[in-house]
């Protein structure tokens, strides 16, 4: 049994058991969260649920690892010949959720 869920503007796979990381979520350590954003559903059967956005009464839940910050971008602006150049990053925040279960 998987799942196609929508995080972030992000489509993850999930499967129960599996560690994902999403973008920050405001929960602390150890809280389960609930995602109702399932895209696409495979039982074990066999039988595939397709949503149109999303597949109704389907959830997936899991209880929040941590967080972890991404790796540093670094976005670089230059215009040539005027002397301009422009040095900004970012490290961006996500979520670890270790999943436990989907709900049909």
């Amino acid at each position: 049994m998987f799942a196609i869920i929508q995080s972030g503007g992000r489509q993850i796979k999930v499967t129960p058991g599996t560690v994902v990381t999403v973008d920050r979520i405001k929960a602390e350590a150890g809280t389960e969260v609930t995602i109702d954003k399932v895209l696409f559903l495979e039982k074990e059967g066999g039988e595939l649920f397709a949503g149109a956005p999303f597949v109704p009464n389907v959830k997936v839940t899991g209880v929040v690892d941590g967080e972890e910050r991404g790796p540093k971008i670094r976005v670089f602006k230059k215009k040539r010949r005027k002397g301009m150049r422009n040095t900004k990053g970012h490290r961006s925040t996500y979520t670890r959720v270790r999943i436990t279960g989907i709900e049909v």
